[in-house]
């Protein structure tokens, strides 16, 4: 489906989030529902669960998807079933 197909049929924002692959931290708490504050803990954390992110020039923070969702299959964990 052509970019002009989609804006036409009211997807285009839909589309642009889908291609999207760096994420600000506004984008990661809408999409994955990690505060900002939360974020930042993570990003601290001296352990396993220290979540992927870049730091451009010092200043900002950006998380790559493929990561982010490749981070959150290994840290997946299994229920107790009954």
């Amino acid at each position: 489906m052509s970019s002009a197909n989609l804006e036409t049929n009211g997807f285009a924002e839909i589309y642009a989030k889908v291609r999207k692959r760096w994420l600000s931290p506004d984008d990661l708490v809408s999409e994955y529902g990690f505060s900002k504050s939360t974020q930042a803990k993570m990003r601290m954390a001296s352990s396993s669960s220290t979540i992927p992110f870049s730091k451009i020039n010092g200043k900002y923070i950006r998380y790559d998807r493929i990561a982010i969702d490749e981070w959150l299959e290994e840290h997946q964990v299994q229920g107790v079933s009954k």
